[in-house]
């Protein structure tokens, strides 16, 4: 079932055809697709040591490109700044074959997925996260700010989308209990902290795992200066209690930043958990998950 009403279609075989056209050093390498519980790209792991992601919604093809340089030059940003793997960017392609959008490809990064090996029980996969947010902060922004899309901002700016996640939610949740909790999030007030480096969406799907250990990151596209407390999200998005606090003691998280934290989790779960309750399940499920964490935790 498609995620999107205007989804595109990516067989293999256009992808063969694009791979051996574009990049013909690689028309021995077997190319297969990648089960994801991404909602942005389909992905295509070309050999041992690379993976092809496209665009699965149409848009202007000047701004696909545009947006695939941008996604390039966060990867390069963020290469080499933590211990842990993070994409490397190997090139763009271009249209043909019948897909329509330019596609990107970069190197593959090894591990187990955070959705499907859950690593919410360990301290360490905590201490790794938090050396991961740190090291990221501690790239320079260059006077660089929140760009006003997205999570990162305002957190009263998505108050509109809300109201949509809070009216199409009532069979998944206690709707008014939520409502109740939004409108204590939304109007946290900025500590007036400068806007760091984040990656800026560190869900399950996004993060990999070995051994109950931080192996990797993926979907490094978004990084970018942002409010402190928005890779925060980490924390209800794949942490139980416990480690969560381990989480908060090892970035020295004082109450304002910690509960922004859990504002954008809440924002971001909410949309998770309905958008996707039937074309990407492991998606919504990760929404509620969140939730059921927050309400915990509140």
């Amino acid at each position: 079932m498609q995620m999107h009403h205007d989804q595109l279609d990516v067989p293999l075989a256009v992808v063969r055809e694009l791979v051996d056209a574009q990049f013909p050093e690689w028309r021995r390498l077997p190319i297969a697709p990648v089960a994801s519980q991404g909602t942005v790209n389909a992905i295509f792991r070309v050999g041992d040591r690379y993976a092809a992601r496209f665009p699965l919604q149409p848009k202007d093809i000047a701004d696909a490109r545009i947006w695939l340089e941008s996604e390039a030059e966060a990867a390069r940003e963020l290469l080499g700044r933590s211990r842990f793997p993070t994409p490397e960017p190997i090139g763009i392609g271009e249209p043909g074959a019948g897909y329509p959008l330019p596609w990107s490809v970069q190197t593959w990064i090894p591990g187990d997925i955070a959705a499907d090996h859950d690593p919410g029980d360990s301290p360490g996969f905590a201490l790794d996260l938090a050396e991961f947010i740190g090291s990221v902060r501690a790239i320079p922004t260059r006077g660089g700010v929140f760009g006003g899309r997205g999570r990162g901002g305002d957190l009263g700016a998505h108050e509109a989308w809300m109201s949509t996640c809070f009216a199409e939610s009532g069979e998944l949740f206690d709707v008014p209990r939520l409502r109740r909790l939004w409108a204590g999030l939304r109007d946290l007030p900025h500590d007036g902290t400068a806007d760091v480096m984040n990656h800026g969406d560190l869900i399950p799907g996004n993060v990999l795992v070995k051994e109950g250990r931080l192996a990797g990151v993926l979907d490094v596209g978004g990084l970018g200066p942002a409010d402190p407390a928005l890779d925060l999200v980490s924390a209800w998005h794949l942490l139980e209690a416990a480690p969560r606090a381990v989480l908060r003691e090892a970035l020295g998280c004082g109450d304002l930043e910690w509960e922004r934290g859990k504002a954008w989790a809440f924002q971001q779960a909410m949309g998770a958990a309905w958008y996707y309750v039937e074309t990407n399940p492991p998606m919504s499920l990760m929404g509620r998950r969140t939730i059921r964490r927050i309400l915990a935790d509140s």
